[in-house]
């Protein structure tokens, strides 16, 4: 029997409890009786910023409590990001499953100390490693304790300011029996372009059923009520009116592969 289809998404960064609660709410609605493995996603802060301008947090045990009562009033899993090993046990109180994001998906003792959590760690590949690299990002984790590993991919850096995605990548990590994810919103985007990161919203419907077309296990993606007011990843993140259609999609591709 296949697999449900993993989802992870919700907002780039936790801005109020009211924001999360509103994207939660809709998620959950759309999701309600269909074949899903979801977890709901909100950065509680944001360490690896274009400018010391862009917004990093509204506290960090305030943001993170935030996603706990979110999760527990809509009875989902919840996931964050960490980016040191304090974080990694100050999250760990609070969510279900920890991020490990692309620019520290080699830090050894970070990926120890969260596969030592025993929670599920999602580890991004990062945009300038392969698949080889991976697989060793993977092992580390294991090494630390964990046995439920998601290797997510977010795009290759492609120049200066633009990012490519080679769903080569994806297909080998599938075939080496690792749980991959794609993640549809960060791989459109364009590094570090302006005081946030520009995207090019158009390319996530199509990259993202490529990707189901190519074997993931689930797809990664970023949405938010108010785009253009978002405090982060304005330019990436999926429209929350437009989730809907979003997963419909992926579902009725996922079904037929």
């Amino acid at each position: 029997m296949k697999e449900s289809l993993i989802i992870i998404a919700g907002p780039c960064v936790v801005e109020s409890k009211e924001m999360l609660f509103e994207t939660a709410d809709t998620l959950t609605s759309i999701l309600e009786n269909k074949d899903v493995e979801f977890y709901f996603k909100a950065s509680y802060k944001k360490a690896n910023r274009t400018s010391y301008n862009s917004f990093t947090s509204i506290g960090d045990e305030k943001a993170l409590s935030y996603i706990r009562e979110t999760g527990e009033k809509f009875g989902i899993k919840t996931l964050t990001d960490v980016h040191s090993i304090a974080e990694v046990e100050l999250a760990a109180r609070y969510v279900d499953v920890l991020q490990i994001p692309a620019f520290l998906c080699r830090q050894t003792d970070l990926l120890l100390a969260a596969g030592k959590t025993g929670k599920t760690i999602n580890v991004k590949k990062g945009q300038f490693v392969g698949v080889n690299t991976m697989v060793k990002a993977a092992e580390k984790v294991e090494r630390g304790g964990s046995d439920r590993i998601f290797i997510t991919e977010r795009g290759t850096f492609f120049g200066y300011h633009d990012l490519v995605v080679d769903f080569r990548s994806m297909i080998q990590l599938v075939n080496l029996g690792y749980t991959t994810i794609y993640d549809a919103t960060h791989s459109v985007q364009q590094p570090s372009i302006g005081e946030q990161s520009g995207g090019k919203k158009e390319y996530i419907f199509p990259l993202a059923k490529a990707a189901i077309a190519s074997g993931v296990n689930g797809i990664f993606f970023e949405t938010h009520p108010n785009t253009e007011k978002a405090l982060s990843d304005a330019a990436s993140q999926l429209p929350l009116d437009k989730a809907s259609e979003f997963i419909n999609v992926l579902l009725e591709l996922y079904g037929k592969i």
